[in-house]
């Protein structure tokens, strides 16, 4: 199918010795390709859902089954596998095609969500997560990709500000579903109640998502595969490890750490001379797309500390249930969609961003400071309060990112860029998760003792009629307990996760200076994207002058098209 924006490619032998047909404006999305945003809004949700449904249930799931040492383990397997999956079917789907991988991502989700719903153990979880998380690394990266192949930059904003709605969506809905589905009928249904939605997706999808895949005699990366995902794996492992399993000093942490740095090491010699790279390093060194990615790295890092660990607050500390914990989060969903929804709109009346991601990120920096205030005892509204200014900054920052990467590359590296973006991203979620998952454990204990009354620290070390330390986010071992020993576990767990949330804004001032420094330029108008005549397989970092980019007139030297690039 086709939209209004597609035009003819000029054949390999005129690249570079003949002008291009001058590609024609966009003009809307035809019914078919309204068909297939659907589609991705849809497979999006699914996926989404995933990391939102889960968030209230945790600290119940934890009581049941156990794992409070590695209580972040329930996201982290899931955005581990996600993230070393990301960049190989990112590249995978600019060689073989989108649709099949999509379908895929679907189905190995849905495989996983089952897994979870049975469960025995919490062990088990982690690893049924992680086949979630194989499908969200398929489906994420490859959603916003599709957008890539039918929408040109200038009018990308506004669809992609939509796709980040549907995230926000999720993240309204996962944390009602989740603590009502939590308290009502246990946390198993929550993992059973996406299988008819995922059902829906992979149906639809498999019925309105035709893409036109030009393919191509290449190979594959092999040795850049089985490089990365091993030296990803054992870092983010000792990421998670270090500070809670094992000690940061230990023997085991540090080797860890080095086995990951001489396995990325190799795997970047690897990339330098590989014929079809997997992340082709030249388009990771232009510096609107280095930084751009950096930046939304330390996004992520601070975005999760506030959806996974707001909640635990709000149980630990407020006494809330599930449920309300779930509930609690809606203020910063519905600021992020509506935030998400409004820049992209600016984006694509205006064609700026950088003043967008600059605002964005001054904003979300006030809301942790706001969140680092609040304490035990505080009204309610105090919360609220923080997390809406944080859902307003993340609004303006997290689909624009993917945006700017995406108008910087040509339509070629339109998989590989989008999933770069996106890996680095649930790099940075994990990490966050992790960091902020071992500052919480390693302060819970120590900030919690040192507020028990004389005498009552035998209650805190387990057994049968004990409130181990495991036991504090369960209400109903805390509603046992004398009020004073209570009081006193909600004071310590609120000094601990301030430490939580002070330890999230570097990385949100990290994401700020970045901005400042991404070259702005010029929205595209057209799917199509200037590509020197080359053999190498390597393109130039892009000039920074719009005129000398793009022309004064618009479509400028975008007159080129891609040969190769998918048609919808």
């Amino acid at each position: 199918m086709s939209t209004a924006s597609t035009s003819a490619s000029a054949p390999d032998s005129a690249v570079g010795t003949a002008p291009s047909p001058t590609p024609e404006p966009f003009v809307g999305l035809d019914r078919r390709s309204k068909l297939v945003f659907a589609g991705l809004m849809l497979g999006m949700l699914v996926a989404s859902l995933s990391q939102t449904i889960v968030s209230p249930a945790m600290p119940v799931i934890v009581a049941d089954l156990g794992g409070m040492a590695h209580y972040s383990w329930i996201a982290t397997s899931a955005m581990l596998v996600s993230a070393v999956t990301v960049p190989v079917v990112g590249k995978l789907s600019d060689q073989y095609g989108r649709r099949g991988f999509y379908l895929a991502g679907i189905a190995i989700f849905l495989l996983g969500s089952i897994l979870a719903g049975f469960s025995t153990n919490f062990w088990f979880l982690v690893a049924a997560r992680a086949v979630q998380g194989l499908g969200m690394g398929t489906l994420m990266p490859l959603s916003q990709t599709i957008i890539g192949d039918i929408i040109p930059p200038r009018q990308r904003g506004k669809y992609q500000g939509l796709m980040g709605a549907t995230f926000g969506l999720a993240s309204i809905a996962g944390p009602l579903i989740g603590g009502t589905v939590t308290d009502h009928f246990g946390w198993r249904y929550l993992f059973f109640l996406t299988l008819p939605l995922g059902v829906i997706a992979f149906a639809f999808v498999l019925r309105f998502l035709h893409l036109d895949h030009v393919a191509r005699r290449t190979t594959v990366d092999v040795l850049g595969i089985i490089t990365l995902t091993p030296g990803l794996v054992i870092g983010l492992l000792a990421t998670s490890w270090g500070g809670a399993t094992y000690a940061w000093d230990s023997p085991t942490i540090i080797g860890m750490y080095v086995a990951a740095a001489l396995l990325l090491g190799l795997f970047v010699r690897i990339e330098m001379r590989a014929e079809n790279p997997l992340l082709p390093l030249g388009m990771l060194a232009r510096p609107v797309v280095a930084l751009s990615i950096l930046a939304s790295f330390a996004v992520a890092v601070a975005m999760f500390g506030a959806i996974i660990y707001i909640p635990v607050y709000a149980q630990a500390v407020m006494g809330v249930s599930a449920t309300g914990s779930g509930a609690i989060l809606i203020p910063q969903s519905v600021s992020m969609i509506g935030m998400s929804i409004l820049s992209g709109l600016l984006v694509s009346r205006t064609g700026r961003y950088k003043e967008i991601l600059i605002v964005g990120g001054l904003v979300m920096l006030t809301g942790y400071w706001l969140l680092t205030q609040v304490a035990y005892g505080d009204a309610a509204w105090h919360l609220t309060v923080a997390m809406v200014v944080i859902g307003l900054g993340l609004g303006m920052m997290m689909q624009i990112f993917t945006l700017v990467v995406q108008n910087a590359v040509p339509q070629s590296e339109l998989g590989v860029a989008t999933a770069s973006v996106q890996f680095f991203r649930n790099i940075g979620s994990t990490v966050g998760i992790a960091v902020l998952g071992t500052v919480m454990t390693s302060r819970m204990q120590p900030a919690i003792e040192s507020r028990l009354p004389a005498g009552a620290s035998a209650m805190m070390q387990g057994g049968d009629s004990g409130a181990g330390v495991g036991s504090v986010l369960d209400q109903g071992t805390l509603e046992k307990l004398p009020a004073p020993i209570v009081e006193a576990i909600r004071t310590g767990m609120g000094e601990a996760m301030h430490d939580v949330f002070f330890t999230a804004i570097p990385f949100v001032v990290v994401a700020i200076v970045l901005s400042i420094f991404i070259p702005h330029l010029k929205l595209r108008d057209t799917l199509d994207h200037h590509e020197p005549a080359t053999s190498t397989g390597s393109v130039p970092a892009l000039a920074v002058d719009e005129d000398e980019v793009h022309g004064e007139a618009d479509g400028g030297s975008d007159v080129s098209a891609d040969p190769h690039r998918t048609r919808v």
